[in-house]
């Protein structure tokens, strides 16, 4: 998804933008984007990785998390069956205010930059396959922020209404320079979650580099009940976090493998 267009939802989005530090206000359902949980091989190189792209370490008690505006990243070592490209969750993308000084600190850096002919967007390869798309925007109003999740399931309708459904979010269309009628999305209050069909079966995104997503959920007990409701794949339900005491938890996964981390208090 390239964003230096923007999605339809551009005017709704900017009323629930973060401010630096904070996620974004939940919608109806209570639901905004909470955080990216990855397994690592280097927990300190991927702290200097996130430094250098303008993350911030801050604590909630005992759970050490890397801010940015809209989302914390989760770094924690493990063994993994891989990147992201491979999974259902290929990347996700951030936006930058000053571009051109962010890409010549990552091309010191060494790091893989792809790019086509558009010299504001791109990707750049992390440490352990961790797959980001990049843009810039001068008129952001923080120097970096989340912009969205992409998704590749095999059936792009059914998991567009899934996340309808399920955590509220809005269906509509993100515009893209080469989609001219713009690819499905549903808007979560922090991010996009873009949607584009994949010919080929993709591994579940648990066990792998990105091995979940974590959404803020207000009111997470009646949420879960609405899950069961609605038969939800609840993998783990309301359990007290072993990392802060004013945190809980619960799992659940999408028909796609998507394993997602539903938290209540995850901000510091």
């Amino acid at each position: 998804m390239n964003a230096t267009i923007a999605s339809v939802f551009a005017v709704a989005a900017a009323l629930t933008i973060p401010a630096a530090g904070q996620l974004a206000v939940p919608n109806d359902a209570g639901v905004s984007l909470g955080h990216i949980h990855l397994y690592v091989s280097d927990v300190a190189e991927h702290q200097k990785f996130w430094a250098m792209m303008g993350g911030v370490p801050v604590m909630n008690q005992k759970l050490a998390m890397i801010q940015f505006p809209g989302v914390f990243i989760l770094v924690r070592k493990g063994e993994t069956k891989g990147g992201t490209v491979g999974s259902v969750v290929n990347h996700f993308g951030f936006v930058w205010k000053d571009l051109p000084a962010e890409m010549a600190k990552w091309q010191t850096a060494g790091y893989k930059i792809e790019q086509s002919q558009d010299p504001n967007h791109g990707y750049i390869l992390g440490p352990d396959g961790i797959r980001l798309e990049f843009s810039g925007d001068p008129s952001l109003q923080v120097p970096v922020k989340i912009n969205h999740i992409h998704l590749y399931p095999d059936d792009v309708p059914a998991m567009r209404a899934w996340y309808t459904k399920v955590l509220g979010g809005v269906p509509g269309k993100c515009a893209r320079e080469r989609a001219p009628d713009g690819i499905d999305c549903v808007e979560i209050p922090g991010a996009s979650l873009a949607m584009s069909k994949s010919e080929a079966k993709l591994d579940p995104t648990a066990g792998r580099s990105l091995d979940h997503i974590g959404f803020e959920v207000k009111n997470l007990p009646e949420f879960l009940e609405r899950m069961k409701a609605e038969g939800v794949n609840i993998t783990q339900g309301l359990t007290p976090s072993n990392f802060s005491s004013k945190m809980r938890v619960a799992f659940i996964t999408d028909p796609w493998g998507t394993k997602m981390e539903l938290t209540e208090g995850i901000a510091p």
